[in-house]
């Protein structure tokens, strides 16, 4: 192999930010689950660490396997026939004493897709949006759910289908600020001052 051909093998390793090593994923995940806090059902966890694109596929599923043979972490099953993961004590101690073995990068990437994945699933319930095609164009219709009653219930015209689901997702990025910034400019709202020498 030649000196040209070494060098690009080194740069596409250090572009690429995938984690090769097990051991790292391993602790990776008992990190992810210590500071989620919370039994996190497999879907969820498959979806946050392989989202990320640090964790492959492969790996993940290795590294699963480990830590549920190594009682590092457990499964129990619901009654929805969901299996949800939690740290054991032991994978706890993992996840304190060798979190620094995992670069800071890697740890705040993994969480940060975390929050932003619990915080998408919270919107996605509390706020729907449908699309309702008319004669000409859609209405996007929007409404942030409570208990008991809606807080929002709106519907916003585009021209098609393209721009309707645009606005939906636009809104679906931050619900909360949408909602506040409609009760804000909504509360602010004022008459008009008349002036006579208008007319």
């Amino acid at each position: 192999m030649d000196t040209d051909s070494i060098s690009y093998t080194k740069m596409s390793e250090l572009a690429s930010t995938e984690i090769k090593d097990q051991q790292t994923i391993n602790i990776l995940i008992c990190y992810l689950l210590y500071r989620i806090n919370k039994p996190v059902d497999s879907e969820q966890l498959y979806d946050i660490s392989v989202g990320t694109g640090i964790i492959n596929y492969f790996f993940y599923h290795d590294s699963i396997n480990y830590l549920l043979t190594d009682n590092l972490i457990k499964a129990e099953t619901t009654d929805k026939n969901e299996t949800l993961y939690t740290l054991t004590e032991k994978g706890t101690g993992c996840a304190r004493t060798l979190r620094k073995y995992v670069q800071k990068s890697y740890r705040d990437k993994i969480v940060q897709a975390a929050l932003k994945y619990f915080a998408r699933l919270k919107y996605e319930s509390e706020v729907k949006i449908d699309y309702i095609k008319l004669e000409k164009g859609y209405y996007v219709h929007c409404r942030c759910l409570d208990i008991g009653a809606d807080l929002l219930d709106l519907k916003l015209f585009a021209p098609d289908l393209s721009q309707a689901e645009m606005i939906g997702k636009k809104i679906m990025l931050n619900p909360p600020g949408f909602y506040s910034k409609i009760m804000n400019f909504a509360l602010s709202n004022k008459e008009e001052d008349f002036d006579p020498d208008d007319l």
